[in-house]
């Protein structure tokens, strides 16, 4: 039951976190924006360590693993993913992050000898079906356009090292320490690390007032990043980083619920299909957690 929960608050937190990330363009540079959402995350972590009188402290010879994770998981996935967001339309990118149930999947076999099921496999390709079924007409429209290959290069490499972040969070799982206490580190560092590319770069150090990027950051700093994150690994140490990767191609499903509540979006007969395409696939990829 605490699976299914975990797996459902996952899906339904980052799929309408896509929303969210929209107010944060502007006028905060985007290596920023990834800085302040994890430095309030990983600050929420270590107080709920703090409170449950848990030591925060990880030994040293564990720590490499945790800066390699902060790096991958909580900085760059996320910047190369919105600098790809900037050219890409969000059927398109959905897609492509549809791709880290394989790319997850060779990488366990790569790093951990593990085999993947075949119905893992078969649940995912009909999954990116039902996705390319949905955002079909979106993505045709922009089929042409150079900006897209640009995109495109971006959210590739975005997914890549989202799933070798996979592979250090299961490291880190694997040597015992604690997914809070793992995670408030490891953001921590995707922090420091973000802040430290934007002064590289020689982006200004600023700070958006408004309240729609406030409210924003609060949301993906606290529900999205401290909150989900730790729902993510549980799930990735229960059933394994590639069932809990196939959670990427239902966000899209939130993300179209709340913009059709919200009366920006129109279904199709294709749309339809997709989803159940998706759904289905969803219940093929997940026997463990339905028994």
């Amino acid at each position: 039951m605490f699976i299914a929960l975990s797996y459902i608050l996952v899906v339904l937190i980052w799929g309408s976190s896509w929303i969210a990330i929209t107010y944060q363009y502007g006028i905060v540079p985007d290596e920023l924006s990834v800085s302040y959402r994890f430095f309030i995350a990983s600050l929420c972590l270590f107080i709920t360590c703090k409170a449950k009188k848990e030591s925060i402290g990880i030994s040293l010879k564990n720590y490499p693993m945790i800066i390699l994770m902060g790096s991958t998981m909580f900085c760059f996935n996320y910047l190369f993913t919105y600098y790809g967001m900037h050219d890409v339309v969000s059927g398109l990118a959905a897609i492509l992050f549809s791709l880290m149930v394989m790319s997850n999947a060779f990488f366990e076999k790569l790093f951990f000898g593990r085999t993947v099921e075949n119905r893992i496999i078969a649940a995912a390709i009909i999954g990116i079906i039902g996705l390319i079924l949905i955002f079909f007409t979106e993505i045709n429209e922009q089929a042409n356009n150079i900006d897209t290959i640009y995109g495109v290069s971006w959210l590739l490499v975005a997914v890549l090292i989202s799933s070798l972040g996979n592979m250090t969070a299961i490291v880190n799982i694997n040597r015992g320490i604690p997914i809070i206490k793992a995670n408030a580190h490891a953001m921590l560092w995707g922090s420091i690390i973000s802040f430290a590319v934007a002064i590289i770069l020689g982006k200004p150090i600023v700070f958006d007032s408004n309240p729609s990027y406030i409210f924003s950051l609060i949301y993906l700093a606290v529900a999205a990043s401290a909150i989900t994150f730790v729902c993510y690994l549980i799930l990735i140490r229960e059933i394994g980083s590639t069932r809990t990767a196939y959670t990427s191609l239902l966000f899209p499903v939130v993300a179209l619920i709340i913009s059709t509540m919200a009366g920006e979006y129109s279904w199709s007969l294709y749309s339809l299909i997709g989803v159940i395409f998706i759904l289905f696939g969803t219940w093929l990829a997940l026997p463990k957690i339905t028994k």
